[in-house]
Order: structure tokens, then sequence, then C-alpha cells
């Protein structure tokens, strides 16, 4: 039978994702053992405290102490709420713990901003991970060496598993289903908690956030250049040349200050801006593509899937108001 154990860190942590996954998880092996079969898993909470408040004192959590437990089969590290220097200060010994069952052939999976605690054991590093799109300027900030991918919805490398943020992480409760239990018993969990399996990117929840407090005013006058002139064909030879700056270093800067080059950041502010005007009006596509300075609509249409994982059309049936109301 395999031990899960889902650690309960000290600090601010999300409890949808400790007792959904203890609930999922739960649930599952009951329907395994219907089926006929021996209990598949054992799943406990373990920490650093015996007992921890959560949610300002309304929920306490009594989960087994990580030094009463050896060995275990997977560990599932939660979603953390934001303070996470401050929660991998506070966690140094459950931090050491995780690196070692990882050592004695365990898997782990964490859920959401749960990678901070995960790349803070440097099992992460050279490897891929996800975590909340929200999140993502933060984690690259402290971890630089390792392969943020925000767009993935679920990561796999070498028994490590990262998951996108918030709710998403009972599509890697499924997948864990899946790998530990079978495909029949993942099904079943994803019709009894209503879960779309199918679901395998973030992208369309994506909202791009513009970059600014880098310190860079050079870099600052050219993003504002580039929202106020979204309709215009922007040459980014002229505009450094206007900055008074040659395009190498132009670039260079650039990247450094936003995480993108300047080509990347014009098409995710436009994208940004075509979406929420699906989200809200009932313009055409090709409004739109003309508003956000678009006169090819292959080109605009490519860009749009590639940043939101979605066609426009896909995305306005999914996410405009009017059409969810109608």
């Amino acid at each position: 039978m395999k031990q899960v154990i889902i650690v309960v860190p000290k600090g601010r942590v999300n409890l949808s994702s400790i007792t959904g996954s203890l609930e999922i998880l739960t649930r599952a092996n009951e329907y395994w053992r219907k089926m006929g079969n021996p209990p598949k898993m054992e799943v406990r909470l373990a920490g650093l405290e015996t007992e921890l408040q959560l949610n300002a004192g309304l929920f306490s959590i009594h989960p087994t102490h990580i030094r009463d437990i050896k060995n275990t089969d997977l560990v599932i590290i939660p979603s953390l709420s934001y303070d996470y220097e401050e929660v991998l200060r506070e966690n140094g010994e459950l931090i050491h713990w995780i690196r070692d069952q990882y050592a004695h052939g365990a898997e782990i999976a964490s859920i959401c901003t749960g990678a901070f605690l995960l790349a803070a054991t440097g099992l992460l590093e050279g490897k891929t991970c996800s975590t909340h799109w929200n999140a993502a300027h933060d984690f690259r900030r402290m971890f630089p060496n390792i392969h943020l991918h925000t767009d993935k919805l679920i990561t796999s490398d070498r028994g490590i598993y990262t998951n996108g943020g918030a709710y998403s992480f009972l599509n890697l409760i499924l997948f864990l289903i899946e790998k530990y239990f079978d495909r029949q018993v993942a099904i079943r969990c994803s019709k009894i908690f209503q879960i779309d399996m199918e679901r395998n990117l973030q992208s369309p929840f994506f909202i791009f956030q513009v970059q600014k407090n880098h310190g860079d005013e050079l870099i600052g006058q050219a993003q504002t250049f580039i929202e106020e002139n979204l309709d215009d064909k922007i040459s980014f030879e002229v505009l450094a040349s206007k900055l008074a700056i040659s395009r190498r270093n132009f670039d260079r800067r650039f990247i450094k200050a936003t995480g993108n080059t300047p080509v990347e950041y014009l098409q995710r502010v436009k994208v940004e801006v075509a979406k929420k005007s699906l989200e809200k009006g009932r313009k055409s596509i090709f409004e739109v593509m003309n508003e956000v300075g678009y006169a090819d609509d292959k080109a605009f249409r490519e860009v749009f899937k590639k940043i939101t994982g979605l066609s426009p059309l896909e995305y306005k049936a999914r996410f405009n108001q009017v059409t969810l109301v109608e």
C-alpha cells in the first residue's frame, strides 16, 4: 500500500488544496476497494506542528509530525499564500525532509505556489515546473535556474510533478490518481467531482501583467509608447533611435527589464487588449483585430492562440459576458 503524505507547512497555506486533495484521494481509494481491490494508498497529513490554525483561526488541522514519518511514496505540497520568503524561512526542517524523501525514492507533487517550497529543496534545479501565472515573476526572481512554464497546467519531470494555479490542483490530483490507480478510477473521480480531465493549459486564464517597477526609465518610456500606439505599425529600430540607444542595447535592456523581447511585449499587450474586448462586448473578431493593429487575420489568430492556447473565436465563446448570459 502506497504511503501518501500531504504536508502542512508553517505559515499561510491554502486550506482548500489540502482538504481537496485529501478528499479526492480518499474517494479514489474507496472506489478502488469497491471494485474488489485491496486498499491502494494511505493518505495522511504531516507537518512541523501537531496543530495548525488556518484562516484566522476559523479552522485547525492536526497533522502528524514529520519526524514520526521515516519513509513515504508520495509527498504532496499544498499551495502557499504569497508570503513565500517568510514561509521558506519558517519551514527549513520540512524542506530538508522533503529532499530526503525524494532521495529515498519518494515522488513529489506541488500544488500551485507550493512550487516555491519545492524549489527551495533544490530538487527543481535544471528541471521543468509550473506554478500560478500570477506568481511567475517572484518565482523567476527567487529561482532563476529553474525552467518555469506557466502555460502548462501539469509538468512531470523525473518523479516530480507540479501544476498551475488555484483550483487546477484538481487536475493534478486526477493525474496522480490515474498514475497510482488507473484510468477508470480517474474518470470516475472526474465525474463525481465534475473536473474537466481534458484541460491541460492555464494559458486561457493568464492575465498579462505589465512589469514597470524595474527602475529602467528609458524602457518605461518605450513601454508607454507601445501601449499608446497599439493600432500603429511600430518600428523598434525607429523607437530605439528616438530613445538615443542602439537597437542591440535596446533589446538587451528591454528583456532584462520586462522578461520579454520588444516584439513579445507588443504581442502580449495587443492580445491582452483583444481579450478584454472579446470578453466584454459584441464586437466581431475582425473588429477586435483591427482595434489592436492587426491587418492580417491569419497572423492575429496565430499570435492569439500561441499566447492564450485558444483561437479568438474559442476565447470569445468561453469568456464573452453577453454569450454567457444568453
